[in-house]
C-alpha cells in the first residue's frame, strides 16, 4: 500500500510542477491551444489514475478486513482447541492414575469397588470429552461448508 501512496505522492508532485511552469511562463505562451490541450490531457490522465489508486486501496482494505476477521476466527478455534485439549489431558491423567491404583489393588488381591467405580467414571469423562471434541470440530466443518454449500444453491 505504500508503493502506491508513493507514487500518488509523486504524480501529484509532478503535477504540481507542470502547473507552477506553466503559470511562471510568460501571457502569449500560456494561452497555447496546445499547451492547453496537453495540460488538460495530463489532468485527465492524472484524475484516471488518482481514481484508480482510491479503487485499489479501498479493496485493500476490503482484502485486509476479511483476513483480520479471518484470523479473529481462527484464534478463536485456536483458543478453544487448546482449552479442549487441556481439558482432555487432564481427564488423561486421571484415567491413568485411577488405572494405576486398580491394577495396584488387584496386584494386592484387594477387592476394589471404589476404585473400579473411578475408573468407569474416569473412562467416562474420557469418552465424553473425546465426544466434545469431536462435536466441536464437527460444528468447525460444518460452519465452512455452509458458505460453499450456499453458493453452490
Amino acid at each position: 500500500m505504500s508503493d502506491i501512496t508513493e507514487l500518488e505522492r509523486r504524480v501529484s508532485a509532478a503535477l504540481s510542477r507542470i502547473d507552477r511552469a506553466l503559470d511562471a511562463m510568460p501571457g502569449p505562451a500560456a494561452e497555447d491551444p496546445a499547451l492547453h490541450e496537453a495540460l488538460e490531457s495530463e489532468r485527465a490522465a492524472n484524475a484516471q489514475l488518482m481514481e484508480r489508486v482510491r479503487a485499489i486501496k479501498e479493496k485493500q482494505e476490503i482484502i485486509l478486513s476479511a483476513l483480520e476477521r479471518k484470523v479473529t476466527h481462527l484464534t478463536r478455534q485456536l483458543d478453544t482447541a487448546s482449552r479442549d485439549l487441556a481439558r482432555q489431558k487432564a481427564v488423561n491423567d486421571d484415567l491413568v492414575e485411577t488405572n494405576r491404583m486398580l491394577n495396584d489393588a488387584l496386584r494386592d488381591g484387594i477387592a476394589a469397588p471404589g476404585l473400579v467405580n473411578a475408573a468407569m467414571e474416569s473412562e467416562l469423562a474420557a469418552l465424553r470429552a473425546a465426544r466434545a471434541e469431536e462435536l466441536a470440530e464437527i460444528e468447525e466443518i460444518m460452519a465452512e461448508l455452509k458458505p460453499l454449500i450456499g453458493e453452490v444453491a
